[in-house]
């Protein structure tokens, strides 16, 4: 017994369809391909500037804010390989306590930050230690700092490590990822600043 013709074959609107259907992923795979050429053309060619960081002129910065509060503020003394990258009077926060504020590049490229809250009180200093009790004290610059070491806490961010003290009205709080040797050099500069 023999088939219809038209059983046997694919009829022409059917291979028309599967053609179609072919034409459509063949289609698909080079308009993904000459994507993914662009995308890399343009990260070869187009331009990146220089990542470089930006630096602060942290000392004429104390000065111009200087004029604005009674306290002296902590404008450290720093070898030339120590850079900021912001510095500024907050003088009207939302926590009621104004600072100043110092953001610090370490010559090992790690940061600390330095924050002097002016007549802060308790509160502003637990929340600016991340709610920690001091693990220890230390005379660093003849200024008594608490120590608070949070290297072991799962992602300390800039609050790895922490020194505190208060000298007159003034709380000052250095924060960051430096080593111990670091912070040591930054708390000796911001004593000696604050006398």
């Amino acid at each position: 017994m023999t088939m219809p013709a038209q059983e046997a074959a694919p009829t022409a609107a059917e291979r028309r369809a599967a053609r179609r259907a072919n034409q459509t992923a063949f289609n698909l795979v080079l308009a993904l391909i000459a994507s993914l050429g662009i995308v890399l053309f343009l990260v070869v060619v187009v331009v990146r500037p220089d990542m470089e960081p930006r630096t602060v002129d942290y000392v004429a910065a104390g000065e111009a804010a200087q004029g604005a509060v009674d306290e002296t503020l902590a404008v450290p003394d720093l070898p030339e390989e120590w850079r900021a990258n912001r510095a500024e009077l907050v003088p009207d926060p939302s926590d009621g306590v104004p600072r100043w504020e110092i953001g610090f590049l370490t010559p090992d490229g790690q940061y600390i930050a330095l924050v002097q809250g002016l007549d802060a009180n308790a509160t502003w200093l637990a929340a600016a230690v991340k709610n920690e009790r001091a693990e220890a004290s230390v005379r660093i610059g003849g200024l008594a700092w608490d120590v608070f070491d949070r290297r072991t806490v799962p992602d300390p961010g800039n609050h790895a490590y922490i020194l505190a003290t208060i000298e007159g009205a003034s709380t000052v709080v250095l924060h960051g990822t430096a080593d111990d040797a670091e912070f040591e050099t930054l708390a000796a500069a911001v004593a000696e600043a604050l006398r």
